[in-house]
């Protein structure tokens, strides 16, 4: 199975956050965009794109769109993982131990994989790996429809590699 494509309705979840609190994507979409992003701590590629998704989430607060980063490591390594990173997103855990429920309904195979899911429940964008172009795209499709200007990421004359497999 392959990740979840644009146009294909985004599974129902629930899940814990950093706090225990559990979470549900359909709950979360009543009056929402929402941005998910799976990660892995391991992953080099989530490690370059982890900081730029949250430079995304920081220039688009209070837009009306949330952003879930799905971890689908522990707590604890999450934690030592933003810590290394600078990463301060809001994060929700995919028990490894139940076999990563959530990152298998949405077809996950390679990380990161991102998915703006609309009110609807519809995905509109999938991105799998770090793609500059989908990155954009998901920006640009945020930006649109919280009626905000485009969120500005990068920084001048910042080297952004246009890909890198996950």
């Amino acid at each position: 199975m392959s990740a979840l494509q644009a146009g294909s309705q985004a599974p129902d979840f629930s899940l814990s956050d950093r706090n225990g609190k559990v979470r549900s994507l359909y709950e979360a979409l009543e009056g929402e965009l929402v941005l998910l992003t799976f990660f892995k701590i391991t992953c080099p590629t989530c490690q370059y794109a982890l900081p730029f998704f949250d430079r995304l989430n920081k220039a688009i607060e209070g837009s009306g769109v949330k952003f879930w980063a799905i971890s689908q490591n522990s707590h604890q390594e999450t934690v030592t993982f933003n810590d290394k990173f600078e990463v301060d997103l809001p994060q929700l855990f995919d028990p490894e131990e139940k076999g990563f429920p959530v990152s298998n309904a949405y077809g996950i195979t390679h990380v990161p994989s991102s998915f703006l899911v609309g009110q609807d429940g519809v995905i509109a964008v999938s991105s799998v790996s770090w793609d500059k172009s989908d990155f954009k795209l998901i920006s640009k499709k945020i930006a649109v429809a919280a009626s905000i200007p485009d969120p500005v990421v990068f920084s001048p004359g910042e080297d952004i590699l246009d890909y890198r497999a996950g």
